[in-house]
């Protein structure tokens, strides 16, 4: 009965000091600005342009479209009014990609869908 209340006791400290050392990774990272940001994406499957929101405003961001290789495929560099960007994908040929967009105000990935 002792080992059983033993192994209790020892199971129950180290979650709760994996779980304080979750939280100070966390706070530290909010400091050092890599929150995330949660955006949506739609329509997905997309035609012929593909909608993020939830972005943040930003006078010159770069939005990098790549396949699911990490083969670069399109490229632009736009102002983010509204807190959303409407992206031309009708070039692109049916299949999964990735959107990276970068600017002084966020990193933001994602994917979507082309039909």
């Amino acid at each position: 009965m002792k080992n059983i209340l033993f192994l209790l006791v020892l199971f129950a400290g180290s979650f709760y000091c994996h779980a304080q050392s979750d939280t100070r990774q966390t706070t530290s990272s909010e400091k050092v600005g890599t929150t995330q940001t949660k955006v949506k994406v739609f329509p997905n499957p997309a035609t012929n342009v593909v909608n993020i929101l939830g972005l943040k405003n930003s006078a010159k961001a770069e939005i990098l479209i790549s396949d699911m290789y990490g083969n670069l495929l399109l490229s632009y560099h736009w102002e983010i009014r509204n807190n959303a960007v409407n992206i031309p994908i009708s070039t692109l040929e049916a299949g999964i990609y990735m959107v990276a967009i970068h600017s002084q105000e966020q990193n933001v990935k994602t994917k979507f869908y082309k039909r």
